[in-house]
Formats: structure tokens, sequence, C-alpha cells
């Protein structure tokens, strides 16, 4: 009994800190928010602590999990969308990359990892955002907000 109450925590500690990370998601308008976090997280944990709980000669839990992280590049491909010259999307996939290995790392038993991950996810996602927002321009990628700039004086133009 005792196994599988430690199994049932993990994978709700998983699901919490992917909801968490989700919440922001949510708060900020996107499109995987709060449900779709805590769904990746709470998979990647579970599928985690079947490929453990192999265990017999010749299992290795690292060919699973190495298909969940391929997995979830398909699920982040989804998300990222391109229009014109401008692409949005990719912090969203990025954030299910990394909520994916949060579940995993709670799977794994590695807790204080997988809690100091998502503080930082957090703090990524909302501290980072408000930086970037006081600076009014896109801090990795100026040459892309000149061209958007460009392009909206260029649309006011032709009014």
């Amino acid at each position: 009994m005792h196994l599988y109450l430690e199994i049932f925590l993990r994978i709700l500690l998983a699901t919490a800190l992917g909801g968490v990370v989700g919440l922001e998601r949510e708060r900020s308008h996107k499109s995987a928010g709060l449900r779709t976090n805590a769904l990746v997280a709470m998979g990647a944990a579970l599928l985690t602590v079947i490929s453990l709980s192999f265990g017999g000669a010749g299992s290795d839990p690292s060919r699973i999990i190495s298909n969940i992280i391929v997995g979830i590049g398909f699920i982040g491909g989804g998300a990222i969308i391109r229009e014109g010259h401008k692409v949005s999307g990719v912090t969203t996939a990025a954030t299910l990359w990394v909520v994916a290995a949060i579940g995993i790392a709670v799977g794994m038993g590695f807790y204080r990892e997988a809690l100091f991950s998502a503080a930082v996810v957090y703090f990524i996602l909302t501290m980072l955002w408000l930086i970037e927002k006081k600076a009014n321009q896109k801090i990795l990628y100026p040459s892309l907000r000149e061209k958007e700039i460009a392009e909206e004086n260029h649309g006011e133009e032709e009014l």
C-alpha cells in the first residue's frame, strides 16, 4: 500500500507543478493553459513511473523517457504558428517541453529538482516577461522587432 501511495503522490505533485506553470499561461491567455500543462506533467510522470516499475532484466526506463520528450515535441510543434515574418507559440512549446521534464523528474523521485525547476520556469514566464515589456522590445531578437515595426508602419502608409 505504501508503494502505491508514493506513486499516487508523485503523479499528484507532477500535476500540481504543471498546473502552477499552466496558471501563468492561462493568465497570459496562451493556447496551452492550466489543463494542458497539468496533463502534460501528469502524463510524463505516469509514464516515467510505469517505466521504472518494469524493473526486469534488460529493461531501460530511459527509452520511455526519451520517447516522452519526442512526443512532447509533436505537441509543441502544433503550438507554433507562423504568420508572415512573425512566429508565435515558441514559448508555449518550450513551456510544454519543460513541464514534461518536470513531470519526468517527479516520476523519477527528483522532487527538489522538480520544485526548483517549476519555480525557475514560473520566474522566467512572469519576471522576464515584465522585463521584456518594460524594455518595450524583444530582448533576444531586436532585428525581428525592427521588422515588426517596419511592417506596422508600412500598413499605416497604405491606409
